[in-house]
Parts: C-alpha cells; sequence; structure tokens
C-alpha cells in the first residue's frame, strides 16, 4: 500500500467519516466526500440532519474563488393565512446539567433547503455522480444502521419530539419501547427518497410529488409550508467573509447567517493580542460578542451597509446540527453544517422526511416566533469555516450545537492555531460557553480565575453535547493529514490513503 493520503474526512459518526471516505478512494474530490458523508448521515444522525433540514457548505478550491451555498431553512407562508397557524408544542429537553426548551409541530416547520443545496453542489464541484453519492446513503437507511451511545442518548433526551406522532414514534419507539444502543433504525420511505433525489434531482422535492404531499400534510396539521414557498426556494452563493488572525485567513459563514460574523468578531478582538489568549480573555470576548447580538443587530444582517459597518468596527482586516470537514489532496477543502434544529416530530407518510422545526428554535427567533416574513432565510449560528495559510487550507472546521455553535469553532481555531494541537486534540478539549451571565464549563476546565472575576460558573460534571459537535479537518506543513471527529457526539474522523 502506498503511504501517499488521498485526505480526510471528519464527520459525527463513524459510518458517515467512512462513507466519505469511500468516495475519495473512488476518485471524489473533498466535496464528493462531503456529500457522500451527508447522505450517509441522514441514516446515522436521522434527529439531527436530513431531507427536511437546511445548511450551508463553504468550498475552497485551488484556482477558484472561495463559495458558500447557502441552503438553509426560510420562513414559509407564502399564500397561508396565519390566523389558521397552529401552536407550536414545546418540549423541554435536558442536558443532564442544563435544560433548554424547544417548540415541534407543524407550526415549527420552515421551508427546507438540503434537497437543492445538495444538487447543486453536486452539479458545480463533485465528479462523482449524484446516484452514485446518494446510493450508500440509501443502503444504510433501508437496512438500518445501530444506534451508538451517542445517537440513542439524542433519542433519549428527545424522547418528548420522537413521540409526539403516530408517524415518528413508528420510527423512534416502535411497539411503544424507545429505541437504544444497539437497536437498528430503518427508514424504507426515506431510502426511496434517496434514491429519487439521485436519479431525479431536486424537483420531486419542490415541484413534484414529494413536494405536494409534505405541503399537503403540513398545512393540513396548522402549518404554514405551501407549495409556493417549495416552488420559490433556491440556493443562494454568498462571498464567505474573512478576517486574519495570526498570519492566516479565515473564512466564514457571512450573513443572514448570525454565528460566522461573531466568529469574526472574536478573532479580529483576540488577533489584537500578541498572544495566546487566556481562558478569562476567552469568555471576555464570548461575552461581548453575545451581547453584540441585540434587536438592531438581529435586524440588520440582511442590511450590507449595516454588516459592512460591523466588521468594520472589529479592527481586523475584514473582508440539534451536524458538521462534516474534508481535505484532499488536490487542493479542495470542504466544510459543511446541517440542521434539522431539534426536529419537528412531523414524518410525511410514503416520504420519509421529518421535517425540521427552526420555526420553534428559541435561539434562531430571539425576538419572537413568526416574526420573519415569507422567503426570509432564518439567521442561523451554523458556521462552516476554512482556515487558510498561505492561500492554501490548513484547516476546516465546523459545529453543531445551536447557540454554542460559535463558542467550539472559535476554541478549535484557538487551540490549533495559538495552542499549537492535531486537530483530534483540539477536538477534544473541554470547553466553555458564555450565554446568560452564567460560564458553562466542561470538567477539565481551571474556573478558578473566573470565579475570581465574580463570574458565575455551572460546572458539567462530564463532556456533553450541549457544547457542540465539532469536527475538524487539517493539514500540516509537511502536507500529511489528520482528523477530529468529537467524541460529544459520537464523531470519527478518518485520513485516507492511497491503494
Amino acid at each position: 500500500m502506498s503511504d501517499r493520503q488521498l485526505g480526510v474526512v471528519a464527520a459525527g459518526h463513524p459510518v458517515s467519516a467512512a462513507t466519505g471516505a469511500d468516495a475519495l478512494r473512488d476518485g471524489g474530490n473533498a466535496v464528493d466526500a462531503a456529500l457522500a458523508a451527508m447522505f450517509a448521515s441522514f441514516a446515522c444522525e436521522p434527529l439531527l440532519t436530513g431531507l427536511g433540514a437546511g445548511g450551508y457548505m463553504l468550498v475552497v478550491a485551488p484556482g477558484r474563488a472561495a463559495t458558500l451555498l447557502d441552503f438553509f431553512v426560510e420562513a414559509p407562508g407564502r399564500g397561508a393565512d396565519p390566523s389558521g397557524r397552529a401552536p407550536l408544542i414545546p418540549i423541554a429537553v435536558s442536558f443532564g446539567d442544563a435544560l433548554q426548551e424547544f417548540n415541534i409541530g407543524a407550526a415549527s416547520v420552515g421551508c427546507y433547503g438540503m434537497a437543492a443545496g445538495v444538487c447543486e453542489a453536486a452539479r458545480r464541484f463533485a465528479r462523482l455522480g449524484l446516484e452514485r453519492l446518494t446510493a450508500p446513503g440509501a443502503t444504510l437507511a433501508r437496512e438500518g444502521v445501530p444506534l451508538n451511545a451517542q445517537q440513542a442518548y439524542i433519542v433519549e433526551i428527545l424522547e418528548g419530539i420522537v413521540t409526539s406522532t403516530p408517524e415518528c414514534a413508528a420510527l423512534f419507539a416502535p411497539g411503544g419501547t424507545l429505541l437504544r444502543a444497539g437497536d437498528k433504525l430503518r427508514q424504507p420511505e426515506l431510502a426511496d427518497s434517496l434514491l429519487r433525489l439521485g436519479t431525479e434531482g431536486s424537483g420531486p422535492f419542490y415541484d413534484g410529488d414529494i413536494a405536494a404531499a409534505i405541503s399537503a400534510w403540513v398545512t393540513g396539521r396548522g402549518g404554514m409550508l405551501t407549495g409556493a414557498d417549495l416552488r420559490a426556494y433556491r440556493v443562494v452563493d454568498r462571498e464567505p467573509i474573512r478576517v486574519s488572525y495570526r498570519g492566516r485567513e479565515v473564512l466564514t459563514n457571512p450573513p443572514p447567517s448570525a454565528g460566522g460574523i461573531l466568529i469574526v468578531r472574536a478573532l479580529a478582538m483576540l488577533g489584537a493580542a500578541p498572544g495566546p489568549p487566556t481562558l478569562e480573555e476567552l469568555v471576555r470576548v464570548m461575552e461581548m460578542t453575545q451581547r453584540e447580538r441585540t434587536p438592531e443587530f438581529l435586524e440588520g444582517l440582511s442590511d450590507p451597509e449595516f454588516v459592512r459597518g460591523f466588521l468594520n468596527a472589529s479592527g481586523g482586516r475584514l473582508g440539534s446540527t451536524t458538521h462534516i470537514a474534508v481535505l484532499d489532496c488536490d487542493g479542495w477543502a470542504c466544510s459543511v453544517t446541517c440542521s434539522n434544529g431539534s426536529a419537528s416530530g412531523v414524518v410525511v407518510p410514503g416520504t420519509g422526511v421529518h421535517l425540521n422545526n427552526m420555526l420553534g428554535e428559541q435561539d434562531l427567533n430571539p425576538l419572537g416566533f413568526h416574526r420573519h416574513p415569507p422567503g426570509r432565510r432564518m439567521p442561523s449560528m451554523m458556521s462552516p469555516t476554512v482556515v487558510l495559510r498561505d492561500g492554501e487550507a490548513e484547516l476546516v472546521v465546523g459545529s453543531a450545537g445551536s447557540n454554542r455553535i460559535r463558542s467550539a469553532v472559535l476554541q478549535t481555531i484557538i487551540r490549533t492555531i495559538d495552542d499549537g494541537m492535531q486537530a483530534a486534540d483540539a477536538i477534544d478539549a473541554p470547553r466553555v460557553h458564555w450565554e446568560d451571565d452564567i460560564v458553562y464549563a466542561e470538567p477539565g476546565v481551571d474556573t478558578a480565575g473566573l470565579e475570581a472575576e465574580g463570574r458565575t460558573v455551572a460546572r458539567f460534571r462530564e463532556r456533553n453535547l450541549f457544547f457542540g459537535g465539532a469536527q475538524a479537518a487539517a493539514r500540516a506543513p509537511d502536507g500529511r493529514y489528520s482528523g477530529g471527529g468529537d467524541p460529544r457526539r459520537g464523531g470519527a474522523s478518518i485520513v485516507v490513503a492511497a491503494a
């Protein structure tokens, strides 16, 4: 066997990563590997992503401008009567040491972008055909994937969601018993939809029989997702925002997403200091950037002039979710984050599509629910990121974790660049997160300095998916690859060797 490396794939599940690695071995590039891993994740990480979700993909390729494909969820409601909207259904979810409320049901469902996004990415960037890329995921969905400990934990804490409708309960609690670690989740209808996606493209999902079935099911239960919403959906090209940090250039997700611009702001502040930040400095910057997430900030994300002014003020030179990070030997980098929120509990019969609950996610609706006009992209925290050194991709990173995404991404960048950690060690290291005047800390974080400053510290007893699910792919100066899959969510990375 050759010691030449084809690249590295990091994903939220070992089977997802292995499926992406197979695509590299078959001659695919980083985008092929990311897409194959994404389709596998629908079977392996079923409550975090899927055909009813949305996301963002950042692609960096030699000789091309970096591209951010925005296929995130839009607010629905074209032609719908808001007076007929059903109430959101609140569900309390315990992370053991923190409690969070999610809202589900038909009224929580936004207009999905997944099918459109993956087809656009395959058409523009991939080498392998879409039929080849969807086939492994379809097989996994049909035959079933045993739940690992992390996915079983997610099913457990989301029990109120997965048992909220008969269709969802039939998948996750067949016979009335919740699936546990080692049990197989089989999704034959999803397998059929994936195969159709591979052969027919996204058409059936936006202006065909699948779209009609989904819209009728949702609107019939008081949701706002109309056929007009689906027909109008388009993938949007966006230019990544950039910031210089320690001699690198960091590219990430631009507005109207909120996460990337706050990461850029934080890196600009931290980069003004000569050395690695202390824990106290890091938390201070987390607090400052979170406090800047005001109503004016959120309303201004769709205004280019506001965004330009916000970035210029930074002082730097600025130009439930799953993440996949890929680097390949031809210089391609792909960072893609997708999310179904915490999932809505709404599974449409005949399609296998479990729809998102983005209209019910507090983190995406901090000013109140149902305020976004139809067609507006939801202001996600998802932040697929690529770090360039001398113009070449050195680090690909992103995370799951709702409002904790930017904390996880920021700390991974600091640990790889400032602390010189390998990708796996940077992902594995204990994290902190500031929110609502509380510093949440994993075991292993020395909080004495924070407590001396008078901060309130909430200590977790063990590592927890509350702190995100980050994945990272890295290239060393000698061209060797490494990766890190987040153990908090059962992530894995595979360095792919040439045959």
